[in-house]
């Protein structure tokens, strides 16, 4: 079993008025594989290119880190997205289970697979280490990925809210609390 600790960044839009009508595009998977024996056997990262609002906004933008020469330069989400299966066994039909910091980065992979006609199956495999967290440390509420990976003496490294970043950081937690997590 391999475990993908993963996070996507996508197209985001300060207020609700400019929500109103847009579709959400990942533009970002940052992905951490770790082997049952808590092995970090390798590391996925890839922009992605927006098609529906292929223009970030500022505000994504600033929040991200990540920039329009960045997801220009990038392929479009089926090309990344079966790069992204093949790294995780996906079409080998490898066990994996998909890690994530909240329901969210599951929900808008599903979302833009059927948005591209894509076979989103693959995506159930799924569980929220956020909503686990709390139950491992005695805390009633859910907190923040930066905020968690601190609590727990770690330096945050990279950008906060860049993928690659998140993952790497979440990897720390998952990997301390391995034995801990409910499957």
């Amino acid at each position: 079993m391999n475990f993908i600790i993963y996070d996507l960044e996508a197209s985001c839009w300060q207020t609700e008025s400019e929500r109103i009508g847009r579709t959400q595009e990942i533009i970002e998977i940052g992905a951490v594989k770790i082997n049952e024996y808590g092995k970090v056997d390798s590391q996925f990262e890839s922009f992605i290119r927006p098609v529906i609002h292929p223009q970030l906004s500022d505000f994504c933008t600033k929040l991200t880190s990540i920039t329009q020469i960045d997801v220009n330069r990038a392929d479009t989400f089926p090309i990344v997205v079966k790069d992204f299966k093949d790294w995780i066994g996906a079409n080998d039909d490898e066990e994996y289970l998909l890690c994530s910091w909240g329901f969210f980065d599951q929900k808008v992979m599903s979302k833009n697979c059927l948005l591209h006609k894509l076979d989103d199956d693959w995506t159930k495999e799924h569980i929220s280490l956020k909503h686990q967290y709390p139950r491992i440390k005695g805390l009633g509420y859910a907190i923040g990925l930066k905020n968690a990976v601190e609590r727990e003496g770690y330096e945050f490294e990279g950008a906060h809210h860049r993928g690659i970043d998140d993952a790497i950081n979440l990897a720390k937690i998952f990997l301390k609390y391995q034995n801990q997590w409910q499957f």
